[in-house]
């Protein structure tokens, strides 16, 4: 059963006995980040032609990886990005599958490597239909985490490239921001995007030296 599997909030939550909260404006106290010349370009030229082509697909390379690229890039590559990736955690539970786009706190590009931080998960005008699918690989990661003793917030979103909704897990308390964002307030979706970026860097900047 691959992560596209799971269709609903209730399925998701029942089977991996979590706590769902829906009641919180999660990032209501970060700040804005300033946002390049070079993402402001981009978005300027791809945002019409991605609601005009209107696909997944579209949204995802027009919208989606290049706003994901600039956290990497705000992190001076040390954020791992990783596009279409088999993330095979534990099939038996239905963890199973490809995910959209995954960051890591890590330099590897070519291997998936811990802490796994936020996966993204595109959807065509569909913000809802996502929220479970994000979920269970939510929950794959804090496993994979875990398997070296990583114990830390996961953060997920479902975007359509234009809209962004955001969720946070935490042990088995899982929580479905209140707001939706939108890819105009680029520079608020940013800090969002490079929040759990930089408290893990700043946290650990005694182990990870930033070039």
């Amino acid at each position: 059963m691959p992560y596209s599997e799971f269709k609903t909030i209730a399925e998701v939550r029942d089977r991996f006995n979590l706590k769902v909260d829906e009641s919180k404006n999660l990032f209501a106290d970060i700040p804005p980040i300033e946002v390049s010349t070079f993402l402001q370009q981009i978005l300027e030229r791809n945002i019409p032609l991605a609601n005009a082509i209107n696909t997944e697909k579209a949204r995802s390379e027009l919208l989606i990886a290049p706003t994901l690229l600039e956290v990497r890039h705000i992190h001076q590559n040390e954020v791992g990005f990783f596009s279409g990736s088999e993330f095979n955690i534990d099939p038996e539970l239905g963890l199973n599958g490809y995910c959209d786009f995954i960051l890591t706190a890590s330099r590897e590009i070519y291997e998936i490597c811990q802490p796994v931080f936020t996966l993204v998960e595109a959807k065509n005008e569909n913000i809802k239909g996502g929220l479970a699918q994000c979920m269970a690989e939510m929950i794959a990661a804090q496993k994979f985490n875990l398997k070296k003793n990583i114990n830390l917030s996961i953060y997920g979103a479902v975007t359509t490239g234009t809209i962004w909704q955001f969720l946070i897990l935490e042990g088995n308390l899982l929580c479905i921001d209140l707001r939706e964002y939108y890819i105009r307030n680029t520079d608020k979706l940013l800090a969002i995007l490079s929040y759990p970026f930089q408290k893990y860097f700043s946290t650990n900047a005694d182990k990870i030296k930033i070039k």
